[in-house]
Order: structure tokens, then C-alpha cells, then sequence
């Protein structure tokens, strides 16, 4: 089954209420949301995945910096992580402690503690975490509240799909794309905690969708549209190269193009493998964020003092017809 196929099943699930539920299913969010009390609520995600890596302490690393990010997406702190386990009985457990290890190391940096997990045999090896997080409540940040006039800010280049494509494959070697490898393990907690204390209107992190699919579920659940401008999006200069020949191309690129079709209009003068790269699925991505234009410029200058290079992608217009323009 394709992702678009996943996607469409998952959308049909039936909606839950409850007044303290503030985010559920409904815009397609990074994560859920219920209120405890007045001043906290509790962010609940999870994400899990085969390995994109050859090595397993650094597969386990950006597992985890991936689970987390929904949580820094929605402007919470993540407390909490459950391990989620596949593993075929006939490889070596060394493999998996690896790549627990990875994944500590990296829940140590956050200030997560893991608390336990499950675990089943299968044919091959998948492994991600569940992640509780907290937020208060008046400061859930959500996909839904981009408003015409925003800024739309990203915090990492994309691309890495087409990388991990080319590195299980054999085409280069972790040396030669060591900025994506160090991007994917990066964190998101401090993009989080910047754009928490500047104050912006909406936000997603950046993932299997692509940029495109990401921004159009920011656009639908918003009733906006949005304006790329693509000389503005970085790209890893790796991806640019290693997208131009097809044999790198996750098959994921192709679903969320036919996926996305319908909401999508480009420039002709974009360049093919620029195109390619919008629909590229993520792991560990950036923050895709909308914010006023009058706090645009000091959010990306906070992010810079951080060591995070950020930028200026497009812009949020009055919703129209397609949902997201590329010139």
C-alpha cells in the first residue's frame, strides 16, 4: 500500500472529542494534545522506522531525534520515551544494542528519560520510540493557526531522503554526506524553545511527506495557501547532485508527487531535480514554521545565534486554488 493509500485510510479513522482533547486527528498534526489542568497538557507521538543508515549507533541517534521532533513541534519539551522494536531472531544482538545506545545517548541530551518499551521478531529491523511531552496548555503551537501575511521559516536543508537512498545503495559513503548525518542527529529543541519565546502562529516538522505535503497539510488545516520561492530553499548540495540520476530516488518521491498533484502548481523554469527534492521524505527534518512578518527577521537572527541556518522560504497568502505555488 502506498503512502497516499496509508494517508487516506488514516484520515478516515473516526474523530474523538472531549473539551480537554486539543489536538486530535482532525488537521493532521504532529502529535496529540489533552489538557490535565489549567496550566499543563500532555503531548503524546510516536514514529518508527527501518534503518536509513548502515551504522546502528547512529541509525538509534537519529531515530530518536526524529520521535522527538513532533513533540518540538508543537512547542512542548518532550519528558518521556518508550522504545518500539523489530528484530529478526537471526542477527546479532550486538546490532540492537547498538542502536539502543545511539538512542539513549541521544534521549540523554534531551533530558528524556527512557522508561521501557516493546519489542516483537520480525524479518527485518525497525525501531523508533513513543515520546510523552509537555506543553501548557495557552502555548500548544499547531499546523492550524497560519495566517495570511506569515513568513514561512525552515531550520534544516532537505534532501536526505535521496542521500539515505544513495547510501544503501552503495552510491557514496557516510564521509561524503556527513552535513545530512549531523543534520538528521541534530535536535530540534532549540528551533522549539526560539520560536516558543518569539511567538509564532504555526508550525510542523518536516518529514516523510516532504516539504510539499508538510506545507499542504499546514495550508489545509490553516484555510491558507502558501508561496515558495525555491531559490530561497536549501538544499544539500549532495542531494542536488545525487537526485539527478533516478536510481537515487526513494520511491516515496514519486507517491507524494501523484499525492500532491492536484495541490501543487510550479514555475516552469524550476529545475527537475529542485522539483524532485520538495517531495523528498524526510527524517529528523527541520521546523517548517509560519510566523508574522514583524517578528520574521528576529526569529531568523535568534535561530543564527544558535548556530541554526535558518531561512526565509515563502510566504502564507489567502487561501486559493492549488494550496501551495513554487516559483
Amino acid at each position: 500500500m502506498g503512502h497516499e493509500s496509508l494517508t487516506q485510510v488514516l484520515r478516515q479513522l473516526p474523530e474523538v472529542t472531549d473539551k480537554n482533547l486539543l489536538v486530535g486527528i482532525k488537521s493532521a498534526d504532529d502529535a496529540g494534545v489533552y489538557k490535565l489542568t489549567d496550566d499543563l497538557a500532555v503531548i503524546n507521538t510516536l514514529d518508527f522506522f527501518p534503518p536509513i543508515i548502515d551504522d546502528p549507533y547512529t541509525f538509534g541517534q537519529i531515530s530518536a531525534a526524529n520521535a522527538l521532533s513532533d513533540v518540538y513541534a508543537m512547542g512542548g519539551v518532550p519528558r518521556l520515551a518508550m522504545n518500539i522494536v523489530a528484530f529478526p531472531a537471526s542477527l546479532d544482538l550486538s546490532i540492537l544494542q547498538e542502536i539502543i545506545s545511539g538512542s539513549t545517548d541521544k534521549l540523554k541530551e534531551a533530558g528524556v528519560l527512557l522508561i521501557g518499551g516493546h519489542s516483537i521478531e520480525d524479518k527485518e529491523v525497525k525501531y523508533g520510540l513513543s515520546v510523552t511531552g509537555l506543553v501548557h496548555p495557552q502555548k500548544v503551537i499547531t499546523n492550524a493557526g497560519a495566517k495570511s501575511g506569515d513568513k514561512l521559516i525552515l531550520t534544516k536543508p532537505i534532501g536526505v531522503g535521496v542521500i539515505t537512498t544513495a547510501l544503501k545503495r552503495g552510491k557514496i559513503s557516510p564521509d561524503d554526506v556527513m552535513d545530512a548525518i549531523e543534520s538528521m542527529k541534530a535536535l530540534n529543541d532549540k528551533a522549539s524553545a526560539i520560536m516558543q519565546d518569539v511567538g509564532v502562529n504555526a508550525c510542523t516538522d518536516i518529514t516523510g511527506f516532504g516539504l510539499l505535503g508538510h506545507a499542504m497539510e499546514m495550508a489545509e488545516a490553516s484555510s491558507v495557501s502558501m508561496i515558495f520561492k525555491v531559490q530561497d530553499i536549501p538544499f544539500f548540495p549532495k542531494a542536488i547532485e545525487l537526485v539527478k540520476k533516478t536510481k537515487n530516488h526513494p520511491k516515496t518521491i514519486k507517491s507524494n508527487r501523484e499525492y500532491l498533484a492536484s495541490n501543487v502548481r510550479m514555475s516552469d523554469d524550476i529545475k527537475p531535480e529542485q522539483a524532485n527534492l520538495l517531495y523528498d521524505p524526510q527524517t529528523s527534518g527541520g521546523l517548517l514554521i509560519a510566523v508574522s512578518p514583524e517578528k520574521s527577521q528576529q526569529l531568523v537572527e535568534r535561530l543564527s545565534v544558535a548556530k541554526i541556518l535558518a531561512a526565509i522560504v515563502g510566504e502564507v497568502v489567502e487561501k486559493r486554488t492549488p494550496a501551495i505555488i513554487i516559483t
